[in-house]
């Protein structure tokens, strides 16, 4: 009879200890899910942020010139804090922004009048982002070859 009662009881904790096993390797992967979702939608956060302002840019008339440096300076600060805070951030903003300066440069050609502040920042996004984290390539990425050639040696002598 404590036999029987003793494998009930250890029945009972073994479907338990199951239960509670399978429960947290569930939450486990529930919140793996989560971060690369968050990631994916961070990412097309900051893309979608980077075509709305530089929508706002395109369309931006300042009154004066002081006013138009004080929006492009703001504009840098905003970007430089955001690489400072969250690179992966920073840098989807940026495809983001390039992205929408290549679609506006489509049908802008001769009929926009854009500023000379929105041309120098144009520049960056069109040329200067490409390279710009791989100004210095790593040790790996570069190939070192030596070349010698031994030319014959020939000697005079009169011994």
């Amino acid at each position: 009879m404590i036999v029987k009662q003793i494998l009930k009881i250890m029945k009972t904790l073994k479907t338990s200890i199951f239960i509670i096993v399978l429960g947290l390797s569930i939450s486990t992967f529930a919140q793996e899910s989560q971060k690369d979702s968050t990631h994916v939608d961070k990412t097309s956060y900051y893309q979608k942020r980077a075509h709305e302002d530089a929508k706002f840019e395109q369309h931006f008339v300042a009154e004066n010139e002081s006013e138009e440096k004080e929006f492009w300076s703001e504009q840098k600060a905003y970007e430089r804090d955001l690489k400072k805070r969250d690179k992966k951030a920073y840098k989807a903003y940026m495809q983001g922004k390039k992205d929408a300066y290549a679609e506006h440069y489509e049908h802008c050609n001769n009929h926009c009048h854009h500023s000379d502040h929105y041309y120098h920042h144009a520049t960056f996004y069109y040329y200067r982002y490409d390279g710009y984290y791989n100004r210095y390539p790593s040790r790996g990425s570069s190939i070192n070859t030596n070349i010698r050639l031994n030319a014959p040696n020939v000697r005079v002598g009169l011994f």
